[in-house]
Protein backbone atom coordinates (compact mmCIF):
# COMPACT_ATOMS: atom_id res chain seq x y z
CA UNK A 1 0.00 0.00 0.00
CA UNK A 2 1.30 3.44 -0.92
CA UNK A 3 -0.88 5.27 1.61
CA UNK A 4 -0.97 3.91 5.12
CA UNK A 5 -2.88 6.45 7.18
CA UNK A 6 -1.80 4.82 10.40
CA UNK A 7 1.77 6.07 9.85
CA UNK A 8 0.66 9.43 11.26
CA UNK A 9 -1.00 7.82 14.29
CA UNK A 10 2.02 5.80 15.42
CA UNK A 11 2.74 7.68 18.66
CA UNK A 12 1.61 10.78 20.58
CA UNK A 13 4.32 13.02 19.11
CA UNK A 14 3.28 12.53 15.51
CA UNK A 15 -0.42 12.61 16.41
CA UNK A 16 0.02 16.03 18.04
CA UNK A 17 2.04 17.30 15.10
CA UNK A 18 -0.64 16.51 12.51
CA UNK A 19 -3.74 17.21 14.63
CA UNK A 20 -6.19 19.22 12.54
CA UNK A 21 -8.10 20.71 15.47
CA UNK A 22 -6.41 22.64 18.27
CA UNK A 23 -7.69 23.89 21.61
CA UNK A 24 -6.23 26.61 23.82
CA UNK A 25 -7.33 28.28 27.03
CA UNK A 26 -7.73 31.51 25.06
CA UNK A 27 -10.89 30.04 23.49
CA UNK A 28 -12.75 29.60 26.79
CA UNK A 29 -15.33 31.78 28.55
CA UNK A 30 -16.57 30.84 32.04
CA UNK A 31 -20.14 31.74 33.18
CA UNK A 32 -20.52 33.19 36.68
CA UNK A 33 -23.74 33.80 38.64
CA UNK A 34 -23.49 36.87 40.89
CA UNK A 35 -26.03 37.58 43.66
CA UNK A 36 -26.56 40.39 46.18
CA UNK A 37 -25.11 40.10 49.68
CA UNK A 38 -21.76 39.31 51.26
CA UNK A 39 -19.84 36.10 51.83
CA UNK A 40 -22.31 34.13 49.72
CA UNK A 41 -21.09 30.93 48.09
CA UNK A 42 -24.09 28.69 47.51
CA UNK A 43 -23.69 25.54 45.40
CA UNK A 44 -26.25 25.06 42.63
CA UNK A 45 -27.60 21.57 43.26
CA UNK A 46 -28.24 20.64 39.63
CA UNK A 47 -24.84 21.91 38.46
CA UNK A 48 -22.11 20.28 40.60
CA UNK A 49 -19.09 22.55 40.94
CA UNK A 50 -21.02 25.73 40.05
CA UNK A 51 -22.20 28.23 42.69
CA UNK A 52 -23.94 31.52 43.26
CA UNK A 53 -21.37 34.06 44.47
CA UNK A 54 -21.76 37.42 46.10
CA UNK A 55 -19.44 40.06 44.70
CA UNK A 56 -16.77 39.73 47.39
CA UNK A 57 -16.47 35.98 46.82
CA UNK A 58 -16.70 36.39 43.05
CA UNK A 59 -13.68 38.69 43.07
CA UNK A 60 -11.64 36.01 44.79
CA UNK A 61 -12.86 33.40 42.29
CA UNK A 62 -11.93 35.63 39.35
CA UNK A 63 -8.50 36.29 40.84
CA UNK A 64 -7.86 32.56 41.19
CA UNK A 65 -9.04 32.00 37.64
CA UNK A 66 -6.71 34.65 36.26
CA UNK A 67 -3.75 32.83 37.82
CA UNK A 68 -4.66 29.81 35.68
CA UNK A 69 -5.21 31.83 32.52
CA UNK A 70 -9.00 32.09 32.75
CA UNK A 71 -9.35 35.73 31.69
CA UNK A 72 -12.78 35.81 30.04
CA UNK A 73 -16.04 35.44 31.96
CA UNK A 74 -19.74 35.83 31.21
CA UNK A 75 -21.74 37.40 34.02
CA UNK A 76 -25.34 36.55 34.96
CA UNK A 77 -27.19 38.46 37.65
CA UNK A 78 -29.58 36.74 40.07
CA UNK A 79 -31.61 38.11 42.96
CA UNK A 80 -32.55 41.63 41.88
CA UNK A 81 -36.13 42.90 42.11
CA UNK A 82 -38.58 41.28 39.70
CA UNK A 83 -41.34 43.29 38.03
CA UNK A 84 -43.56 43.25 34.97
CA UNK A 85 -41.49 45.97 33.31
CA UNK A 86 -38.11 44.45 34.31
CA UNK A 87 -36.89 47.86 35.45
CA UNK A 88 -34.13 46.44 37.63
CA UNK A 89 -32.52 44.93 34.52
CA UNK A 90 -31.30 48.39 33.47
CA UNK A 91 -30.90 49.91 36.93
CA UNK A 92 -27.27 51.00 37.18
CA UNK A 93 -27.30 50.08 40.88
CA UNK A 94 -28.42 46.48 40.28
CA UNK A 95 -26.06 43.58 40.87
CA UNK A 96 -24.55 43.16 37.38
CA UNK A 97 -23.49 46.82 36.79
CA UNK A 98 -22.25 46.92 40.38
CA UNK A 99 -20.21 43.77 39.81
CA UNK A 100 -18.84 45.05 36.50
CA UNK A 101 -17.55 48.25 38.11
CA UNK A 102 -15.93 46.37 40.97
CA UNK A 103 -14.32 43.72 38.75
CA UNK A 104 -12.99 46.29 36.32
CA UNK A 105 -11.61 48.36 39.18
CA UNK A 106 -9.84 45.29 40.55
CA UNK A 107 -8.61 43.66 37.35
CA UNK A 108 -8.85 46.25 34.56
CA UNK A 109 -8.00 44.97 31.11
CA UNK A 110 -6.59 41.72 32.50
CA UNK A 111 -10.21 40.52 32.59
CA UNK A 112 -12.46 40.47 29.51
CA UNK A 113 -15.99 40.84 30.81
CA UNK A 114 -19.03 39.66 28.85
CA UNK A 115 -22.52 40.16 30.26
CA UNK A 116 -25.74 38.33 29.56
CA UNK A 117 -28.36 40.76 28.28
CA UNK A 118 -31.81 39.28 28.89
CA UNK A 119 -34.63 40.20 31.25
CA UNK A 120 -35.88 36.71 32.22
CA UNK A 121 -34.30 36.94 35.70
CA UNK A 122 -35.87 40.37 36.24
CA UNK A 123 -39.50 39.70 35.28
CA UNK A 124 -42.16 38.30 37.59
CA UNK A 125 -43.25 35.85 34.87
CA UNK A 126 -39.79 34.63 33.86
CA UNK A 127 -40.11 35.37 30.16
CA UNK A 128 -37.40 37.11 28.15
CA UNK A 129 -39.35 40.26 27.43
CA UNK A 130 -42.39 42.37 28.22
CA UNK A 131 -45.45 40.15 28.50
CA UNK A 132 -48.88 41.44 27.49
CA UNK A 133 -51.94 39.27 26.84
CA UNK A 134 -49.78 36.17 27.38
CA UNK A 135 -47.53 37.16 24.47
CA UNK A 136 -44.02 38.61 24.67
CA UNK A 137 -44.14 41.97 22.90
CA UNK A 138 -41.14 42.23 20.60
CA UNK A 139 -40.57 45.96 20.20
CA UNK A 140 -41.29 46.90 23.81
CA UNK A 141 -38.91 44.16 24.89
CA UNK A 142 -36.20 45.44 22.56
CA UNK A 143 -36.40 48.88 24.18
CA UNK A 144 -35.74 47.39 27.63
CA UNK A 145 -32.97 45.11 26.34
CA UNK A 146 -31.17 48.04 24.71
CA UNK A 147 -31.35 49.98 28.00
CA UNK A 148 -29.92 46.97 29.84
CA UNK A 149 -27.03 46.71 27.39
CA UNK A 150 -26.29 50.41 27.82
CA UNK A 151 -26.27 50.11 31.62
CA UNK A 152 -23.72 47.31 31.36
CA UNK A 153 -21.58 49.23 28.89
CA UNK A 154 -21.59 52.31 31.13
CA UNK A 155 -20.37 50.14 34.00
CA UNK A 156 -17.47 48.91 31.89
CA UNK A 157 -18.53 45.66 30.19
CA UNK A 158 -16.33 44.73 27.23
CA UNK A 159 -18.95 42.71 25.37
CA UNK A 160 -22.74 42.44 25.57
CA UNK A 161 -24.39 39.08 24.91
CA UNK A 162 -28.13 39.45 24.15
CA UNK A 163 -29.84 36.10 24.67
CA UNK A 164 -33.51 37.08 24.39
CA UNK A 165 -34.09 36.23 20.70
CA UNK A 166 -36.23 39.28 19.98
CA UNK A 167 -36.21 40.45 16.36
CA UNK A 168 -34.09 43.57 15.82
CA UNK A 169 -32.43 43.65 19.23
CA UNK A 170 -28.87 43.62 17.88
CA UNK A 171 -29.57 46.70 15.72
CA UNK A 172 -31.20 48.47 18.67
CA UNK A 173 -28.30 47.67 20.99
CA UNK A 174 -25.71 48.75 18.43
CA UNK A 175 -27.54 52.02 17.78
CA UNK A 176 -27.94 52.74 21.51
CA UNK A 177 -24.30 51.97 22.27
CA UNK A 178 -23.00 54.07 19.39
CA UNK A 179 -25.21 57.05 20.19
CA UNK A 180 -23.88 57.02 23.74
CA UNK A 181 -20.22 56.82 22.77
CA UNK A 182 -19.66 53.09 23.31
CA UNK A 183 -18.57 52.34 19.77
CA UNK A 184 -15.96 49.84 20.99
CA UNK A 185 -18.35 47.78 23.11
CA UNK A 186 -18.74 44.49 21.25
CA UNK A 187 -21.86 42.37 20.78
CA UNK A 188 -21.88 38.58 21.04
CA UNK A 189 -25.31 37.71 19.76
CA UNK A 190 -27.02 34.52 20.89
CA UNK A 191 -27.84 34.35 17.22
CA UNK A 192 -29.32 30.86 17.16
CA UNK A 193 -30.67 30.17 20.62
CA UNK A 194 -32.94 27.18 20.37
CA UNK A 195 -35.98 26.45 22.47
CA UNK A 196 -34.33 23.55 24.25
CA UNK A 197 -34.86 21.19 27.16
CA UNK A 198 -31.13 21.38 27.91
CA UNK A 199 -31.58 24.65 29.82
CA UNK A 200 -33.26 23.05 32.86
CA UNK A 201 -30.48 23.44 35.45
CA UNK A 202 -29.76 27.00 34.30
CA UNK A 203 -33.32 28.02 35.04
CA UNK A 204 -32.76 26.98 38.64
CA UNK A 205 -29.43 28.82 38.71
CA UNK A 206 -30.80 32.05 37.22
CA UNK A 207 -34.25 31.81 38.82
CA UNK A 208 -35.84 32.40 35.44
CA UNK A 209 -38.22 29.55 34.65
CA UNK A 210 -41.39 30.86 32.95
CA UNK A 211 -44.31 30.89 35.37
CA UNK A 212 -46.57 29.72 32.55
CA UNK A 213 -46.24 28.79 28.92
CA UNK A 214 -42.91 28.29 27.18
CA UNK A 215 -40.45 30.22 25.00
CA UNK A 216 -41.22 28.62 21.66
CA UNK A 217 -42.78 31.84 20.30
CA UNK A 218 -39.40 33.60 20.35
CA UNK A 219 -36.60 31.05 20.73
CA UNK A 220 -35.58 28.99 17.69
CA UNK A 221 -37.42 25.84 16.59
CA UNK A 222 -34.83 23.05 16.79
CA UNK A 223 -36.21 21.50 13.59
CA UNK A 224 -35.18 24.48 11.43
CA UNK A 225 -31.49 24.66 10.43
CA UNK A 226 -32.07 26.98 7.47
CA UNK A 227 -33.97 29.44 9.64
CA UNK A 228 -31.12 29.27 12.16
CA UNK A 229 -28.67 30.47 9.52
CA UNK A 230 -31.09 33.26 8.53
CA UNK A 231 -31.29 34.36 12.18
CA UNK A 232 -27.51 34.49 12.49
CA UNK A 233 -26.92 36.34 9.23
CA UNK A 234 -29.57 38.90 10.18
CA UNK A 235 -27.68 39.56 13.42
CA UNK A 236 -24.47 39.94 11.40
CA UNK A 237 -26.14 42.58 9.23
CA UNK A 238 -27.43 44.38 12.33
CA UNK A 239 -23.95 44.76 13.79
CA UNK A 240 -23.09 41.68 15.86
CA UNK A 241 -19.38 41.01 16.29
CA UNK A 242 -19.67 37.33 17.29
CA UNK A 243 -22.42 34.81 16.50
CA UNK A 244 -23.30 32.21 19.13
CA UNK A 245 -24.99 28.82 18.82
CA UNK A 246 -26.83 27.63 21.94
CA UNK A 247 -27.01 24.80 23.07
CA UNK A 248 -23.90 23.11 21.71
CA UNK A 249 -23.82 19.32 21.52
CA UNK A 250 -27.18 18.80 19.85
CA UNK A 251 -26.41 21.59 17.37
CA UNK A 252 -22.94 20.85 16.00
CA UNK A 253 -24.48 20.89 12.52
CA UNK A 254 -25.59 24.50 13.07
CA UNK A 255 -22.07 25.54 14.10
CA UNK A 256 -20.75 23.93 10.93
CA UNK A 257 -23.41 25.54 8.72
CA UNK A 258 -22.63 28.98 10.14
CA UNK A 259 -18.92 28.45 9.64
CA UNK A 260 -19.63 27.86 5.96
CA UNK A 261 -21.95 30.89 5.74
CA UNK A 262 -19.96 33.68 7.41
CA UNK A 263 -16.44 34.84 8.16
CA UNK A 264 -17.46 36.05 11.62
CA UNK A 265 -16.21 34.35 14.81
CA UNK A 266 -18.54 31.55 15.90
CA UNK A 267 -19.16 30.93 19.61
CA UNK A 268 -20.90 28.02 21.26
CA UNK A 269 -22.54 27.76 24.67
CA UNK A 270 -22.11 24.31 26.24
CA UNK A 271 -25.22 24.72 28.36
CA UNK A 272 -26.21 23.61 31.85
CA UNK A 273 -28.06 20.43 30.89
CA UNK A 274 -25.13 19.24 28.78
CA UNK A 275 -22.81 19.92 31.69
CA UNK A 276 -25.05 18.34 34.33
CA UNK A 277 -25.54 15.06 32.51
CA UNK A 278 -21.77 14.58 32.15
CA UNK A 279 -21.27 15.38 35.83
CA UNK A 280 -24.03 13.00 36.90
CA UNK A 281 -22.75 10.13 34.77
CA UNK A 282 -19.19 10.69 35.96
CA UNK A 283 -20.29 10.66 39.60
CA UNK A 284 -21.95 7.29 38.97
CA UNK A 285 -18.75 5.96 37.40
CA UNK A 286 -20.47 5.44 34.05
CA UNK A 287 -17.93 7.38 32.00
CA UNK A 288 -14.48 8.96 32.18
CA UNK A 289 -15.20 12.63 32.82
CA UNK A 290 -11.90 13.97 31.48
CA UNK A 291 -12.10 12.03 28.23
CA UNK A 292 -15.74 12.89 27.59
CA UNK A 293 -15.25 16.60 28.39
CA UNK A 294 -12.23 16.95 26.15
CA UNK A 295 -13.85 15.00 23.32
CA UNK A 296 -16.76 17.42 23.58
CA UNK A 297 -14.53 20.50 23.52
CA UNK A 298 -12.73 19.24 20.43
CA UNK A 299 -16.08 18.53 18.79
CA UNK A 300 -17.06 22.17 19.22
CA UNK A 301 -13.77 23.36 17.76
CA UNK A 302 -13.89 20.82 14.93
CA UNK A 303 -17.38 21.99 13.98
CA UNK A 304 -16.08 25.56 13.66
CA UNK A 305 -16.39 27.30 17.03
CA UNK A 306 -13.46 29.47 18.08
CA UNK A 307 -15.10 30.59 21.36
CA UNK A 308 -16.43 28.05 23.87
CA UNK A 309 -18.52 29.04 26.87
CA UNK A 310 -18.70 26.11 29.27
CA UNK A 311 -18.98 25.26 32.96
CA UNK A 312 -16.28 22.60 32.47
CA UNK A 313 -13.46 25.14 32.22
CA UNK A 314 -12.48 25.07 35.88
CA UNK A 315 -12.04 21.29 35.74
CA UNK A 316 -10.09 21.57 32.50
CA UNK A 317 -7.66 24.14 33.86
CA UNK A 318 -7.41 22.90 37.44
CA UNK A 319 -6.67 19.36 36.30
CA UNK A 320 -4.46 20.26 33.31
CA UNK A 321 -6.67 18.44 30.82
CA UNK A 322 -5.56 20.65 27.93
Amino acid sequence: MVHRLRRLRKNPLVREMVAETKLSKDMFVYPHFVVPGKNVSTPISSMPGVSHFSLDVLQKEVEEGLKKGLNKIMLFGVGDEKSLDAKSAFDEKSIVPTAIRALKQSFGDDLYLITDVCVCSYTTHGHCGILENDYVQNDKSVEVIAKMALAHAKAGADMLAPSDMMDGRVAAIRKTLDENGFVNAAIMSHATKFSSSYYGPFREAADCAPSKGDRKAYQMDFRNPTEAVREALQDEREGADVLMVKPGLAYLDIIYRLKQSTNMPIAVYNVSGEYAKVKAAAQMGWLDEEKVVMETMYAFARAGASIITTYHIKDILNNNWL
